[in-house]
């Protein structure tokens, strides 16, 4: 199992309706690619650091999330949503240990 998560500030005000879409926009596209189980998307609420948003996801093996970083719709939102309007993240991948 991989689990892949990203937190990230957006470029959009707090609480605006870009943030808004954005958020939707994501949550509808990526739930739909092929092989995304357990897709969350999260706030952020520690002041240890100034991301605002999380995603977390799940793929069943490295091939499964493999084809989902090559999937049309993946790239295509990497492409003209997340380069334009995400203005800062970190991306972990993790896998059960033991």
């Amino acid at each position: 199992m991989i689990r892949h998560t990203v937190v990230f500030r957006l470029k959009h005000k707090d609480s605006s309706a870009e943030e808004a879409k954005f958020l939707a926009d994501a949550k509808r596209i990526l739930v739909a690619i092929p092989g995304v189980e357990k897709f969350e998307q999260l706030r952020q609420v520690s002041p240890k650091n100034d991301y605002r948003f999380g995603f977390s996801m799940e793929f069943a093996d490295q091939a499964a999330y493999s084809r989902y970083n090559d999937y049309p719709e993946h790239v295509a939102f990497v492409r003209d949503r997340w380069i334009p309007e995400v203005e800062a993240f970190l991306e972990i991948d993790y896998e059960p240990l033991g």
